[in-house]
């Protein structure tokens, strides 16, 4: 079966770019899950802010378990993983074959990357056409956008170094 390639940290070491989009990625998505992404306000009594994290836990005890194990799924489990498998493609050896696998993957799931996006964005549409309820975004859902924006774009950047030629 042969040797394992190298690492393509080491055969496109002069790349400084994916690296660095790695690790701001995995900041924004952090602080995307952390800070506050949307602030409903019901009437003129009621009014909740949410971050990505206290969202999931609040439908959890609300008893709406299937939603907010999507919300997880989607919102902090693929994109630590997509984030792990994209750091193991480019900082590890493996069989070239096996590398274009996992890429070919998580281009194929990217899609459903923006998900979390597309509810809040929803939500907030909704609310506005609403007389009795308005919801503002915040600083959380741009970092969280960012961050899942910037994977999608690491992997298309890994994809094209993985077909061009060596640099050792």
């Amino acid at each position: 079966m042969g040797e394992p390639t190298k690492a393509l940290s080491k055969i496109h070491s002069r790349c400084f770019d994916v690296p660095l989009a790695l690790f701001l990625s995995a900041v924004t998505l952090i602080l995307g899950l952390f800070l506050p992404i949307i602030t409903l306000k019901e009437l003129i009594f009621w009014k909740h802010t949410f971050s990505v994290l206290s969202g999931i836990i609040s439908l959890w005890d609300e008893r709406h378990y299937f939603l907010s194990l999507i919300i997880l799924l989607f919102s902090i489990i693929f994109p630590f993983l997509k984030l792990l498998m994209l750091s193991g493609i480019w900082f590890t050896k493996m069989f070239h074959d096996q590398r274009q696998t996992y890429v070919k993957w998580l281009s194929s799931l990217g899609k459903w990357s923006m998900l979390d996006v597309f509810v809040v964005a929803v939500t907030i549409v909704i609310a506005k056409i609403s007389n009795f309820a308005s919801a503002k975004p915040h600083i959380g859902l741009y970092f969280f956008c960012f961050s899942i924006l910037l994977a999608i774009l690491t992997t298309v950047r890994i994809e094209k170094l993985m077909k061009s030629p060596r640099v050792d």
